[in-house]
Parts: C-alpha cells; sequence; structure tokens
C-alpha cells in the first residue's frame, strides 16, 4: 500500500487513545506528540504538518464524539478531513478532445506514465487514444513507450533517427489527427536548462494543449514544490501525476508539497505494470491510508471480462459460510485477475476479515505465498474432493499431495483453511449492517461503507 509507513505511524499515534471514552489532556499531547513525528517522518513539510496536528488537537478539544465513539476513532474522523481538506479535491478532467501535455525532470517516470495514461483512459473511457514520443534526448524512448502499448490498440507515433522534437510532435498531431485524445511525452532534464525551457515553450505552443500534466518521482519529497512551481511558471501546469507511490515511505513530501502550489494531483503510480495506476481523489486516498477500506475502489479494479453474476453468485454463498473448495479456487482465480494480496488489502477496511486488512507486508507476503500452493494442490483434487472438502480422509490427503509436489502437512493447511474461513464468512454473514451493505454494494456497485460495521 501507498504510503505504509505514514499508515502504520498513524496508527501508533492514535493508538494511545485506544477506548478511551474522555479526552485527558496529557495523552492528547502525547498522542499529537506522536503524529507530528509520524507525518515529519513521511515527509510532509514542517508548515503543513503543524497546521493538520494544531487543528486536530483544536477540533478534540472542542468538538464531542459521536455517541458510543471512542477518543481514537474521534480522532481518526477529524485526521480524515483534515488529510483530505490539505490535498484538495478530486480534478475534473475531460479527455475527449484533449491534447495532454506531460512534462519532467529526467528519469521520474514520464514515459511509462504515457502508457499508463493511454491505456488508463482508453479503458475506462472507451477512446481512441494516441501518444506522441518526443522525447528526442533519451535513447530508447520511443522503443519503450511502443513495447508498453504494444498489446493495446493505442496509435504510437515516434520518429526515433529525428533530433527535432518540434517538428516530430508537428508530424505526430498530424498523424493522430483522428484520435480522441492525444497525450505527448516530452524530454526531462536533471534540472530546466535553457535548451529544455526553448524546447517546452515551443511544442507547448505547437499543440495547444488543453491540459498540461507535471510527472514527479514521489521520492523527491519536499523538493517536489519548487519543482512544480518552476513547472507551473513555465508551461501553466494544470495537474500533478506522482509516480512511485508504492515504493516510498516518505511520500508525504510529494503529496503535501504538491499540493501546497495549489495543482491539483489527478494520478498516482501506484506499481511497475501499465494497470498500476490510480485516479487521485483525496477522500478515497486517505480513507485507505487511515484503514477505513475503498470499496468502490476495489471494484473499480475488476477486469472488463470478469463475470459479474458469478461473482455476485460467489459473494452469497461466501458471506453465507456455505462455500466449497471450488468456490475457493474461483475466488482466488478472480482475485489474481484483480491483483496482488497487497493490493487487493490496501483497499478492504483495516478490521474487516478478523483484521486482515491491517496485515504487514510480509504477512501478505506469506499468504500470497500460500494461496498459490492453495491452487496447486486443488489443480490436482477431484470435483468431488473440491465440494466435500470435510469428507476428505488420510488416503486421499497422502494422493493429493504426491499430485501436486507438496507435503500432506500443506494439503490439511489447505482444508484447515478453508474450515476457519467458512466459519469467519458465516460470522459476518451474521453481522446485519454489515450484510446489508455488502448486498447494496453487489446490486449498486457503490457504497458509502460505515466504519462501525468493522468495529472501527
Amino acid at each position: 500500500m501507498a504510503l505504509e509507513g505514514l499508515s502504520r505511524g498513524i496508527f501508533r499515534s492514535l493508538g494511545l487513545l485506544k477506548n478511551k471514552r474522555k479526552l485527558d489532556e496529557e495523552e492528547l499531547r502525547e498522542m499529537t506528540r506522536s503524529l507530528r513525528r509520524a507525518l515529519q517522518e513521511a515527509d510532509f513539510n514542517i508548515r503543513q504538518t503543524k497546521e493538520i496536528v494544531d487543528r486536530l488537537e483544536t477540533r478534540m478539544r472542542e468538538e464531542e464524539p459521536r455517541p458510543g465513539l471512542t477518543m481514537q476513532t474521534h480522532a481518526m474522523n477529524i485526521l480524515y478531513t483534515e488529510l483530505v481538506r490539505i490535498l484538495g479535491p478530486a480534478t475534473t478532467f475531460q479527455p475527449r478532445g484533449a491534447t495532454l501535455l506531460l512534462v519532467g525532470l529526467y528519469g521520474q517516470g514520464k514515459t511509462t506514465t504515457t502508457a499508463k495514461l493511454a491505456e488508463w483512459y482508453r479503458k475506462k473511457h472507451g477512446l481512441r487514444v494516441a501518444v506522441i514520443e518526443a522525447d528526442v534526448h533519451r535513447p530508447g524512448a520511443y522503443a519503450q513507450l511502443s513495447q508498453l502499448l504494444e498489446e493495446t490498440t493505442v496509435q504510437v507515433y515516434g520518429e526515433p533517427d529525428n533530433k527535432d522534437a518540434v517538428s516530430i510532435v508537428r508530424n505526430g498531431l498530424q498523424a493522430c489527427a483522428s484520435a480522441d485524445l492525444v497525450i505527448v511525452d516530452t524530454a526531462g532534464r536533471h534540472q530546466l536548462d535553457e535548451e529544455l525551457v526553448e524546447e517546452l515553450e515551443r511544442i507547448a505552443g505547437l499543440t495547444r494543449a488543453t491540459d498540461r500534466w507535471l510527472v514527479i518521482d514521489a521520492q523527491v519529497g519536499q523538493a517536489a514544490g519548487p519543482v512544480a512551481a518552476s513547472f507551473h511558471s513555465l508551461a501553466g501546469v494544470t495537474g500533478i501525476v506522482i509516480t512511485k507511490l508504492d515504493g516510498t515511505a516518505r511520500g508525504g513530501g510529494a503529496l503535501s508539497a504538491v499540493a501546497a502550489t495549489g495543482a491539483p494531483i489527478v494520478h498516482i503510480g501506484v506499481g511497475e505494470r501499465i494497470q498500476d495506476l490510480e485516479k487521485f481523489e483525496s477522500d478515497r486516498f486517505i480513507s485507505r491510508l487511515l484503514g477505513m477500506g475503498d470499496i468502490q475502489g476495489l471494484i473499480d479494479l475488476a477486469p472488463e471480462d470478469m463475470d459479474e453474476e458469478e461473482a455476485m453468485r460467489l459473494t452469497q454463498r461466501l458471506m453465507s459460510g456455505r462455500f466449497t473448495l471450488n468456490d475457493m479456487y474461483k475466488q482466488m482465480e478472480m482475485m489474481s485477475k484483480v491483483g496482488t494480496i497487497d493490493k487487493l488489502m490496501s483497499f478492504l477496511p483495516g478490521s474487516m476479515l478478523g483484521g486482515m486488512g491491517a496485515m504487514s507486508k510480509g504477512q501478505k507476503e506469506a499468504m500470497q505465498g500460500n494461496l498459490d500452493r492453495y491452487r496447486t494442490i486443488m489443480d490436482s483434487m477431484t470435483a468431488w474432493e473440491k465440494n466435500e472438502p470435510a469428507k476428505i480422509k488420510s488416503d486421499r490427503i497422502k494422493r493429493i499431495a504426491r499430485g501436486s509436489g507438496v507435503r500432506e502437512k500443506d494439503v490439511r493447511e489447505l482444508i484447515g483453511q478453508w474450515n476457519r474461513s467458512r466459519k469467519m464468512m458465516k460470522g459476518m454473514g451474521g453481522n446485519r449492517k454489515l450484510n446489508k451493505q455488502m448486498r447494496k454494494m453487489m446490486k449498486d456497485g457503490d457504497m458509502d461503507m460505515d466504519p462501525s460495521s468493522f468495529g472501527m
């Protein structure tokens, strides 16, 4: 999960108020000191850290928690609203008919982001998308972009032997005139020198770009602010894409510094694959950061070829506790299409599924390994064995272990995991509030989760 270090720091800080029903000044001061450290360790700038902590402290004193809420949950709700306020609302981008210019320093991930954005808007909006590779200074930029998009219908234009970026863009605009959305990838430098400035100014004038987005690496930290300001004065930046937010615990600097410039964050990169791009919506992002989950985000991850009726039927069986290993196998197959355990769990409330949403990275990796092994074991089972796991005896366990190349212990572990999952899901099915919300989610595809359903 993005900013996992910050998330742990926040939970550690707010955990100081666990089970507290009344505000204690000393405990409040200790919590705010701890929270200040957590934000600064994640590289949030000093001014915004002070603003967030001061407002939290003031509101904790002035506002009464809702009936039934602990001081910890009260503090979490206040922190949520303050972080969302700092990062600002989601921006609106109309991709149809747009020309999008990507700018940024060298090594920030512009070319990869170009491919991600192209595929995102092709899939999510059903657009004819074209990209123009205008980075003439980095060898292999066109080849990289072509390779990233070779299995898509995105049109890729470039002239690898031409060193005149402006002429490439001019020719590219003509070649891509029928596209609904044109994305132009420009060159980067280690710094904004005169040559780059002139080149970007000419390209910006030629394209008459409707939008100009700055691509910036999360690891840049608080330097993101001055960088964003420089490019804004040059190209009139209308949006920000933060890359590699999955690989750093100090991405708070990029978030806070960029937000301070007034330019909205449009997308975030959360992995190396072309699919690893998310639309940035501060409320949903902060909800995940604070362990409240983002069920709509999880729905958005579902691939186009997923059978919705089968998914609904399977979910209903899971919630009832009446599911077999066959159902468990289908569930795993669906999960593998969506992403890794780590990615899936980042969208779940931290206390959901017995706290699985709050597992450490190591625990998630171990679970991923277990799931892969379980699928191998089930591939060696007969249809009857998958449908009647409770009736599998010792002789069948031996045969399944031999057929799948695992230990008998691993087969018994799978059966035990199925039984525990069955009991846990049956218990969740007895939670009327949660059950009602889950059914609404499956019906409407959109919902607001009540954190109290998960004991928050």
